[in-house]
């Protein structure tokens, strides 16, 4: 079974890709996707105990608790390694379970893949792209997060120009849907041809 990592900076049109990529039939582990489900139990407990008042009503309270860690970088620390072991729980049953089932492909979608090194633990990346001004005019459009707040969370992931460099696919999502399910379609006929490569 290849695994393929799927990533992208904000705006850029992963989520989307994702979806089609699991429209394709290919089995998709979405780690955003995990963490709101942890945050809504599993890792409640836990996160309250390491930073009380964080939690209501039996969830993570996400606003608090970014402020509670966004500029500290050892409470980030603690954080991850709460969450982290959990999703690497998570990731191996969803890599088992795709193994039982005989899945030839599966994609694994982390936003911040290079960021963390996970390059190394998926056979070929796919890095999702688009135009900066696009990118822009998507993120802002959603309403959730003005300019400045943009440009932060873009300063800290690694440059578009750079994750395309090192990506073994680059999917371009600047020209709407039918594109990208022909490169997806190409993609997953090359990626059963290549050799494992994760440690």
């Amino acid at each position: 079974m290849l695994v393929l990592g799927l990533t992208g900076s904000i705006g850029m049109g992963k989520s989307t890709t994702g979806k089609l990529f699991v429209e394709a039939g290919v089995p998709l582990y979405d780690a955003d996707a995990e963490v709101h489900k942890l945050y809504e139990g599993a890792a409640v407990p836990a996160i309250e105990a390491a930073f009380p008042g964080t939690t209501s009503n039996g969830k993570v309270d996400r606003q608090k608790l970014s402020e509670r860690v966004v500029h500290d970088p050892a409470a980030m620390k603690q954080l991850e390694q709460i969450v982290h072991p959990m999703l690497g729980a998570g990731r191996q049953k969803f890599f088992a379970d795709a193994e039982r089932a005989g899945v030839p492909v599966v994609v694994v979608d982390v936003p911040l893949l290079y960021e963390t090194g996970g390059e190394k633990r998926v056979d070929a990346v796919v890095v999702v792209t688009t135009s900066p001004e696009l990118q822009r005019e998507r993120v802002l459009a959603r309403g959730t997060m003005d300019a400045a707040k943009l440009d932060s969370i873009i300063a800290r992931q690694v440059p578009d120009a750079e994750k395309r460099k090192r990506a073994d696919f680059v999917v371009d999502t600047s020209h709407g849907l039918d594109p990208v399910r022909a490169q997806i379609k190409d993609i997953l006929a090359a990626v059963v041809k290549m050799p494992q490569r994760r440690s």
